[in-house]
């Protein structure tokens, strides 16, 4: 099962559209996960559109037409993996001890909010995984996301993609 993980895409504030690859990422995951700060709805409509499943939640910078169609903390079980997701965990510091305390049944632990991207393992074996923006890179060299691969009950290959930079008005 082959997955595409994207959170703060701040549209179409950071950016008009998402990149063309992500969108392209978008066609060949079997689930499309976004760790919020969607912005606009419209981004939601078109991502249920063009993904085969989607997992999303919302985020702080999201109104209430978002929160409404969105949860705070999703949480799914996919090829034998348990997923949660959810757009802030708090500050670096403590992170991985709060999150093995807040999600003691989960395995995989997608998250966003500080366009960071963090990939590790916590004490109590939960995978903490935060792919960046793909259109709002703020301190970081590249805007980025991840893709990932569940096979045999196991979270496998997580890639983290940097894209081209971008102008001002989210072109290439």
């Amino acid at each position: 099962m082959h997955l595409l993980l994207i959170a703060d895409t701040h549209l179409p504030k950071r950016a008009k559209t998402l990149p063309a690859e992500v969108w392209d990422a978008v066609t060949t995951a079997d689930v499309v996960i976004h760790a919020g700060d969607w912005v606009d709805a419209a981004l939601l409509d078109e991502l249920e559109g063009r993904s085969a499943r989607l997992v999303g939640v919302y985020g702080n910078n999201d109104g209430p037409e978002l929160r409404n169609r969105l949860p705070e903390i999703a949480r799914v079980e996919l090829g034998g993996v348990r997923l949660a997701v959810i757009h802030e965990t708090g500050s670096a510091r403590g992170r991985e001890a709060r999150c093995d305390r807040w999600f003691p049944d989960t395995d995989v632990l997608v998250f966003g909010h500080s366009h960071i991207p963090w990939d590790t393992t916590t004490a109590g074996g939960l995978r903490l995984l935060n792919p960046g923006s793909p259109t709002d890179r703020r301190r970081q060299p590249h805007c980025t996301y991840q893709t990932a691969e569940i096979s045999g009950g196991r979270l496998l290959d997580v890639v983290l993609h940097r894209l081209p930079r971008r102008d001002a008005e989210g072109d290439v």
